[in-house]
């Protein structure tokens, strides 16, 4: 929700996916699997192939989906509008906690001019046992920051990130700006825990000073 990846890792996972036979409804697809770690990933698509095509495939897919998200990335990742302004006027301690690598999501963070606003408490899959839906990657950022899970206020744009982060015993708002948040998004994300719905930056910007 900071950066506008999740639509270009949809649309590269989705083609990869098809070269191998699996079919998905898109709006399913996103509610099952955004939000997932890098891992938890290939092993749910392992058991996904299994039922539709009768294999695993994490291993004939796993390098070639990962070069490919990666250029994609290079080539046309930017910012979610308003995510620099909005995140710059946060006075309060903050924190990334997302399913990415770390090396990727540093790299995602840098390239789009974000990484400063939140370094050093940028954590990702690789910092926790069990990534989301599991609470772990949340309690760990709550932990970092000396905050009580309670007092966290976290943004999710992922049925997977709303379960996990209600999980921890945060307050959830289910953020709509990025370019996947079609298909009923805000509908599941508030069906999986979420107090409510941000539209954009702009009005996260708002609440966010509202609520300082």
């Amino acid at each position: 929700m900071l950066v506008d990846s999740e639509v270009l890792a949809l649309e590269v996972e989705l083609a990869v996916l098809r070269e191998q036979g699996l079919t998905f409804d898109r709006a399913d697809y996103i509610n099952r699997f955004m939000g997932l770690s890098y891992e938890a990933f290939h092993d749910v698509m392992d058991e996904e192939a299994e039922k539709q095509i009768g294999r695993r495939i994490a291993d004939d897919i796993r390098q070639d989906l990962a070069s490919r998200l990666r250029q994609t990335m290079i080539e046309k990742l930017t910012a979610i509008p308003g995510a620099g302004e909005a995140v710059a006027d946060v006075t309060l301690p903050k924190a990334v906690a997302s399913s990415s690598t770390r090396d990727g999501l540093e790299r995602k963070l840098r390239q789009v001019g974000l990484w400063e606003h939140f370094a050093p408490h940028v954590y990702s899959a690789g910092h926790v046992a069990k990534a989301k839906p599991a609470p772990d990657l949340f309690l760990h950022a709550a932990a970092a920051l000396d905050i009580a899970p309670s007092d966290c206020l976290v943004l999710e744009d992922s049925v997977n990130g709303v379960v996990g982060a209600k999980a921890a015993g945060m307050t959830v708002w289910g953020f709509l700006g990025g370019g996947h948040a079609t298909d009923g998004l805000g509908e599941r994300l508030l069906a999986a825990g979420a107090e409510r719905l941000v539209r954009d930056w702009a009005e996260a910007a708002r609440l966010l000073s509202a609520a300082a």
